[in-house]
């Protein structure tokens, strides 16, 4: 029976560690003893790992203002967007965790149904269980939702986990570790690294047993090369420029409605923000204007210097080329005033193919679906895409041609806050998934554990020239495409195993 939120739950008696840079130092001491407690709570039953997440959300919830102030950090987000975005999805993949990880992770009994002929006695049963220890990576842009979500799967699962926040995201690590001890979570099963790059190799020399990198294409490539010499498996949450496509028949007021709120959330510094828009040729001089329009309303936004650096060559390449500002501008003394939206653009442009992270989108016209999805195509990431259109069937056709980690059809970004939904990409956007069933599955290994009763092993007697008929005999009774001659083979293999036995006793 699950407690009352006023019920206290008992933790493991173990040594708590205090976050800082004593693991620089000693970074096997502590991965070494984290493994220890670890031990410890994977034996305790997924029911009490799971009130201790329940007394998580149900803290979470009381105490959501002052979350969101510390994981505010020196960013500009008001409270309102930070408890939209971040605190309500991580309390509802809170609740998805106590209301499905039992079901999710309990054994999976084989029995006799579809069992090979030759395998008679054989039971199996197919184990999810801890990794062990799991280092979180964690971005900048989302400082407490993203690793929020990684770090209680990773302990539903039995894991222990070492949290490296992103920069200025120390503050948000550190209310979410505050709130999973204060519901009952062991002290050495959760621990906050600093900030820095150093934190993240430190562990890993420690030694980790599973890695879940949220970042850019770059820093993941470099990553999974230092764990290929050991074969550490990891989870990689990479970089998107995604696109969304805009047929002829769209609602085009929702799709600019769609578009200026991609632009501006957590100011364009969404990985699945829109980069990419594809517009039927029919309607694109109308949606330009509308979208025009609607962003000139907009307050302006001033990118930052690493932002100017990156995006301004490609800017000015584009302009080169023909594409011209339907949004936005460059100062005179370099500074870049967002969002920018560029229209007219070339297929080619190396702007087209880059995973930026600021309010910026470019529009390309197309003539048809399949020049939409060609295009698309033609980027290194795929993370996500957004069809636009009042044609469902349509809709759904093209997102089964989408090579993309997933689509959304008449919305942006939304499916994120859906805590039933695995998130993920393909390509350099990264691979494996976070959040969902196929999330909690990831932080766990498989086990399979077979047994066998009676005496007949068939498979102890070495093959002879004359077991040739008996394996035609089963391929035919167990695969052949007429009734007939598979009955006729039944016979026949029932009399050679019946022959074959009585060599094996």
């Amino acid at each position: 029976m699950k407690p009352s939120t006023g019920e206290k739950i008992q933790p493991l008696t173990v040594t708590g560690f205090s976050a800082g840079d004593d693991f620089l130092l000693d970074a096997s001491s502590a991965c070494a003893e984290m493994r220890r407690a670890q031990g410890a709570w994977a034996g305790v039953v997924l029911r009490t790992r799971l009130q201790i997440i329940r007394r998580f959300r149900h803290l979470l919830a009381d105490q959501a203002e002052s979350v969101a102030v510390a994981a505010r950090g020196s960013s500009q987000r008001s409270v309102a967007e930070i408890l939209s975005a971040e605190i309500i999805p991580l309390a509802a993949a809170a609740h998805f965790l106590e209301r499905t990880a039992e079901k999710i992770l309990a054994p999976r009994r084989v029995g006799r149904r579809g069992r090979p002929l030759w395998l008679g006695g054989v039971k199996s049963v197919v184990y999810h269980e801890p990794f062990g220890l799991v280092l979180i990576i964690a971005p900048a842009n989302y400082p407490i939702f993203l690793p929020g979500v990684q770090v209680l799967q990773a302990l539903a699962a039995g894991n222990a986990v070492l949290l490296k926040p992103g920069p200025d995201g120390g503050g948000a690590a550190h209310e979410l570790a505050r709130l999973l001890h204060a519901a009952g979570l062991p002290g050495s099963l959760l621990r906050v690294l600093p900030e820095l790059p150093e934190a993240a190799q430190a562990a890993l020399r420690g030694g980790v047993d599973k890695v879940v990198f949220t970042g850019s294409a770059r820093t993941g490539v470099q990553l999974l090369g230092q764990l290929a010499p050991r074969a550490v498996p990891a989870t990689m949450e990479l970089s998107g420029c995604d696109a969304v496509i805009i047929r002829a028949d769209a609602d085009l007021e929702l799709a600019v409605q769609a578009l200026v709120f991609g632009l501006r959330l957590n100011s364009g510094q969404t990985c699945i923000a829109p980069r990419r828009v594809f517009v039927a040729r029919a309607v694109a001089t109308e949606f330009e204007g509308r979208l025009a329009q609607a962003l000139s309303n907009c307050a302006p936004m001033v990118f930052s210097r690493t932002q100017r650096e990156q995006i301004s060559p490609l800017l000015h390449q584009a302009l080169a080329q023909g594409a011209h500002f339907l949004s936005g501008k460059i100062q005179p003394g370099g500074d870049l005033i967002g969002p920018v939206v560029i229209a007219g653009a070339a297929p080619s442009l190396p702007l087209l193919r880059e995973d930026i992270f600021a309010p910026l989108l470019a529009i390309l016209t197309v003539a048809d679906d399949n020049e939409a999805i060609a295009l698309a195509a033609d980027c290194p990431y795929a993370l996500g895409a957004t069809i636009f259109t009042r044609d469902e069937r349509a809709a759904r056709g093209l997102a089964r041609r989408l090579n993309v980690g997933g689509v959304i059809i008449n919305d942006l970004i939304v499916t994120t806050a859906d805590a039933r939904l695995p998130f993920g990409g393909r390509k350099l956007s990264g691979f494996g998934r976070t959040r969902g069933p196929e999330g909690l599955l990831e932080l766990t290994t498989t086990k399979v554990v077979t047994q066998r009763s009676g005496r007949w092993r068939p498979h102890y007697v070495t093959p002879q020239a004359a077991d040739a008929d008996l394996f035609t005999a089963y391929l035919i009774a167990a695969h052949g495409g007429g009734w007939g001659t598979r009955f006729k083979a039944l016979r026949e293999l029932a009399l050679a195993v019946w022959q074959r036995k009585g060599q094996s006793e």
